[in-house]
């Protein structure tokens, strides 16, 4: 009996999440069924938690992709996170350590849309430093 490698399947879904079950199947030397019951038990336990497409922001009209580090008070750090969290024009939301307690990814039609959304983070009750970045090419 063959056995599924839960790393190897998830690393063919990151390479291509919409490879189909057979393809997969045949690369790993099991069943299609073997591969679809897999694939649900590792939704069904969180280990995939969705699947979501990759866009080039550019070619929907948003020229600037940014990274905003954001820094708060400790006490307005939740406070902060709820609020980004409610905002349709934050894509992606992180805390993390070193630099920047919060990290936002935002994509902007102007450099003007950029200027006016970091105005309004450091207008934000917490907020104590505002740090943008713009991503000039994805090399990966």
């Amino acid at each position: 009996m063959v056995r599924i490698s839960n790393k190897k399947l998830l690393e063919l879904m990151l390479k291509n999440a919409r490879m189909s079950f057979v393809d997969m199947a045949k690369k790993l030397g099991v069943t299609e069924a073997a591969v679809r019951k897999r694939v649900r038990k590792l939704e069904a336990n969180g280990s995939i938690r969705g699947y979501t497409i990759i866009v080039d922001p550019k070619s929907i009209g948003y020229n600037i992709d940014a990274l905003i580090g954001i820094d708060t008070t400790p006490e307005k750090l939740l406070a902060v996170i709820r609020k980004l969290k409610r905002r349709g024009d934050v894509l992606s939301l992180y805390t993390s350590s070193g630099d920047h307690m919060i990290m936002i990814e935002c994509w902007f039609k102007t450099h003007d849309e950029l200027d006016k959304f970091v105005k309004m983070l450091e207008r934000m009750d917490g907020v104590t430093r505002v740090c943008p970045a713009t991503i000039l090419e994805k090399l990966k």
